[in-house]
């Protein structure tokens, strides 16, 4: 990837106007959990693994206050998603989940449904809060690949087995679900989403591989593969809308390791640069000026903005 990309937040490395996209609502609030993951991936864009804990685990008291200042700035937002590392490795997750439902968010959380889920007291937890809240708590399932061979490749031998039992047990015991593929494969679309409708069906899940919906297939973030600068131009070259990007309806919170306090950003895929941090508040993040935001909207300055949003077309949030 050329250096000079994506340095400068206002201006492309070709001398053109970069690309920036306001908060148009904030529907959707993303908490990381903590970096700690029970796996290694081979491709992971925020290299979880089990040493990596450069995001710490967020406790209670630490989310409590944005979910305050949603209802004081009457914000309107309807969905508190979580993300990792892998969630149900903080102790917490179970109660953070609770704090979010009963003050009537949707809540969406990311997850491998591998061993940290699958504990006896996680799964009690959760079939708790599904009986309390019903539909409102959701969670989403990473299965890289419909097959064993693929997603092995990715995570380890013997996750799919894992990950598999976990997403069968979810579906039986009646959780409202989807799942998380990738694109890496070079396969066509219909192609996977006719694998995995076999998958679906030989486990018993209730998801209908077709529903984008049921099954959201990622493209992949590799900083290695070259893209172009988002410019202002792009919106009519491409026919996009920046409404139409994550950051124009989500930031998310992130509490790195020794810091104070815990720090909002634009999305979740920007984790450890320093220069999207926009405040430790919502209300800093929708005053932020200068640098790589102007009153809280977000210049595409990073890698990951061209390859995955909007280009890419993917999005997080539920």
């Amino acid at each position: 990837m050329t250096t000079l990309k994506f340095l400068d937040p206002d201006w492309t490395a070709k001398g053109d106007r970069r690309a920036s996209v306001a908060l148009r609502r904030l529907e959707t609030l993303w908490f990381n959990t903590g970096s700690l993951c029970n796996i290694t991936c081979a491709n992971c864009y925020i290299e979880s693994s089990p040493r990596n804990d450069r995001l710490a685990y967020l406790e209670p008291a630490e989310m409590a206050p944005f979910l305050d200042e949603i209802e004081a700035m009457g914000l309107g937002t309807s969905e508190i998603g979580f993300t990792g590392g892998e969630p149900f490795l903080n102790r917490s997750m179970p109660v953070l989940a609770a704090m979010a439902l009963e003050r009537g968010f949707s809540v969406l959380i990311l997850t491998n449904a591998m061993r940290p889920m699958q504990r006896p007291r996680v799964e009690e937890a959760l079939l708790a809060l599904k009986a309390l809240h019903g539909e409102r708590l959701r969670l989403r399932v990473s299965l890289d690949h419909f097959t064993a061979e693929l997603h092995d490749r990715e995570r380890g031998e013997g996750s799919f087995a894992k990950a598999a039992e976990g997403l069968a047990w979810l579906s039986a015991e009646g959780f409202a679900l989807s799942v998380a593929g990738r694109t890496r494969w070079g396969e066509a679309e219909a192609e996977g989403r006719a694998g995995y409708a076999r998958l679906f069906a030989e486990l018993g899940v209730a998801l209908d591989a077709r529903s984008h919906h049921d099954l959201v297939l990622f493209p992949e973030m590799d900083e290695t593969v070259e893209v172009p600068e988002i410019t202002t131009a792009c919106w009519g070259i491409l026919k996009l809308s920046p409404d139409a990007m994550m950051c124009a309806s989500s930031r998310m919170v992130v509490k790195r390791k020794g810091a104070d306090r815990p720090a909002v950003l634009p999305c979740t895929l920007l984790p450890y640069d320093a220069r999207f941090e926009m405040g430790a508040t919502l209300g800093e993040s929708m005053k932020a000026d200068g640098g790589q935001f102007a009153a809280g909207a977000v210049k595409l300055n990073h890698h990951n903005c061209a390859k995955f949003c909007v280009l890419g077309g993917g999005s997080c949030s539920g």
